[in-house]
């Protein structure tokens, strides 16, 4: 895609603009008012003038932040009066702009100091040379012209179809409002919401839009001081790849990070909508007690809750460059995070905001989803993962995996990340930038985990990161403490076809209570096989394997949560959002490299979640003990412990252990 770029002055002063339909840009600022429908330009410009050679959007775009650069006096950008100074100084200095975007863009932005100093020499040297005439630029080869000069040409836009371009300007500005979209999807996403313009065409409403300021055009990979980066998913160029492009003409770069979600490339628009903030205050709320009485929380969610709510509402308004407040509610596997984060939710929505609920995995979005309308039957929710029919609408409560949220930017008042520890989210960069740039200044964003990285674990302990501790489950019973028994690994129990006996005995004792049986394993090769041999073993036919490479997942998950299967065979796929009400879990290979203390933490949280059933067996089998074993069970005890003294376990469990 191809943009032009022109200065423009008004009130005194000259400002450089990029603009994908210079047509609408003429009108706006020579003519004062658009089409009659009521948007004003308070301050017509006094002069313009259009650099007519158009130029690939993204050397457009980084021209007018050159610009700016400049004009905001860059320690080593010449003066030449700024903004004040006369036309020959603005077409100077868009001369210079559109000089330097260029040779950025050929460096890829790696000019490096003694690059700059050689840049800026030479731009002297020419403006020296041009001697402040316009002539001289033309001469150069690239043609100037006033804007009003092509006022009445043939063709030009008649105060109807001016008047239909504002009203489209402002329902994109109302669709966009928060998020990030390349140029087909901002087209989609216009076209689903029909009016104005919903024939396509949508170039001159996104771009009167931008000039009200309600919207931000770029390009999607963007040259800079630090070279080209993905403005979509925050990648750099060890990220990017080049080839030619027939949309601009030229090389053009393209981010590979992202490629799943679409092409983001130097040529490609990425349109960004302003989210306008919430609209009330927190003294208009009812008083925070009040409010999580509502709720019926237990006694240690409540205080947890409380804690986060007054922190949310701590600052209702924020600075327009105010940094995220994060919140870290740490909280044990089955202690009712979803029930803790009612209160915030609501808050935000009271006050007029927007909250997002964002998990790493699909599953959990979708088994989210009713519980959250339940909750909250008068808000509009809306729920998005690869293949949503919702792709394109907008809510007050946005329920999304953490891939989607490349597609946001400052959209939300509050943001929710839970199972922050979990893949794929753990440890990739581009989703916590995601993660980062969706949320609005200053807003709140709540991490939730019952297994968070060491190091927000060391910052809370700290003090650096506010956090909520909740060390027992929402029935205030104890967590169940793994038992550690000697096995042979895996490999080994199925070339001999042979459960070793205190694992065939501890089974059977779990099948004679009725409980079902998570079986882990660390290899997906070796769920089918353990599967086939538990059927035999135990001589029960109810048994079933699964993993992430098994396209009946999710129908042998709602199989076993229907007591269909009675022994299912997984991988870590299945460590977190299933619950059974009466459930045991056997770990094998317990002391394998694959299973960390988080990875056993979240697994042994399977068993005890149901108030029936609180006291459901763990059992870590392996041939050794090791450290990670070890602080697992430190971890629980741990929990446990804070439980008790913090007086939240029921008084038959206050004098003792899990037994």
């Amino acid at each position: 895609m191809k943009a032009m770029v022109y200065v423009v002055k008004r009130n005194g002063g000259w400002q450089a603009r990029a603009t994908i339909d210079h047509e609408v840009d003429r009108r706006f600022w020579m003519d004062g008012s658009f089409g009659g429908a009521g948007m004003l330009n308070e301050h017509p410009a006094e002069s313009a003038w259009l650099w007519r050679e158009e130029l690939p959007l993204g050397i457009a775009c980084r021209t007018a932040e050159r610009w700016e650069e400049r004009c905001g006096g860059h320690a080593d950008g010449p003066r030449m009066g700024g903004l004040k100074g006369d036309e020959r100084d603005a077409l100077r200095m868009l001369a210079a702009c559109v000089d330097e975007a260029k040779r950025e863009a050929e460096s890829g932005g790696k000019t490096g100091a003694a690059g700059w100093r050689r840049m800026l020499a030479g731009w002297r040297r020419r403006l020296a040379g041009w001697a402040g005439r316009s002539e001289a630029i033309e001469a150069s080869g690239v043609s100037l012209e006033r804007l009003a000069e092509q006022w009445g040409r043939e063709g030009a836009m008649s105060d109807a179809e001016l008047g239909r371009l504002a009203a489209g300007a402002k329902l994109a500005a109302d669709a966009m409002r928060g998020r990030a979209l390349l140029r087909g999807e901002a087209h989609a996403l216009l076209d689903g919401a029909g009016g104005p313009g919903a024939d396509g065409s949508w170039s001159g409403t996104l771009q009167l839009a931008a000039l009200l300021g309600r919207v931000r055009l770029s390009g999607a990979v963007a040259a800079g001081s630090g070279g080209r980066r993905c403005k979509r998913c925050g990648s750099g160029e060890a990220a990017l790849r080049r080839t030619a492009c027939a949309a601009c003409g030229r090389i053009c770069a393209y981010c590979i990070a992202c490629i799943g979600m679409g092409r983001s490339r130097e040529c490609e628009l990425l349109v960004t909508g302003l989210h306008d903030g919430m609209k009330g205050g927190a003294a208009q709320l009812p008083p925070v007690r009040q409010r999580l009485d509502g709720w019926k929380l237990s006694p240690a969610q409540t205080a947890a809750a409380g804690k986060a709510l007054r922190y949310v509402e701590a600052r209702p308004h924020a600075a327009a460059h105010a940094p995220i407040r994060n919140f870290l509610l740490w909280a044990v596997t089955g202690a009712g995070k979803t029930e803790m984060i009612f209160p915030l939710v609501e808050s935000v929505l009271l006050r007029g905001g927007r909250a997002l609920i964002a998990t790493p995995r699909r599953d959990v979005v979708i088994e989210l989803d009713p519980r959250i309308r339940k909750a909250f039957p008068d808000a509009s929710v809306v729920t998005l993962y690869g293949g949503s029919e919702q792709r394109w609408e907008i809510g007050d409560i946005t329920l999304s995996t953490t891939h989607q949220l490349l597609r946001f930017q400052g959209g939300f008042d509050l943001v929710i990340i839970d199972e922050l520890d979990a893949f794929p989210y753990h440890g990739d960069p581009i989703l916590h930038y995601a993660a980062d740039k969706c949320c609005a200044p200053g807003a709140a964003r709540l991490l939730l985990s019952a297994t968070p990285p060491r190091e927000l674990q060391r910052a809370a302990r700290s003090g650096r990161l506010p956090h909520a501790r909740v060390p027992v489950r929402y029935h205030r019973h104890p967590l169940p403490v793994p038992k550690l028994l000697s096995t042979p690994a895996v490999a080994q129990m199925l070339q001999k076809r042979r459960l070793p006996a205190k694992l065939l005995a501890a089974m059977r004792h779990s099948l004679q209570r009725d409980a079902q049986l998570f079986v882990f394993v660390q290899k997906i090769a070796q769920s089918e096989p353990m599967a086939a041999l538990l059927q035999a073993t135990l001589r029960q036919s109810a048994v079933a394997a699964t993993s992430s490479q098994d396209e009946e997942r999710s129908d042998k998950v709602q199989r076993f949560r229907a007591r269909d299967i009675r022994v299912l065979v997984t991988t870590t796929i299945l460590e977190r959002g299933v619950t059974i009400p009466r459930s045991d879990v056997y770990i094998l290979d317990a002391d394998g490299r694959l299973f960390d203390e988080a990875s056993l933490v979240q697994m042994a949280g399977r068993a005890g979640r149901s108030s029936d059933d609180p006291f459901g067996r763990v059992y870590f089998c392996g041939r050794e003990r090791n450290r990670a074993q070890v602080a697992a069970v430190r971890h629980i005890q741990t929990m446990n412990r804070i439980a008790r003294k913090q007086g939240y376990l029921l008084p038959a469990d206050q004098g003792g252990s899990a037994r």
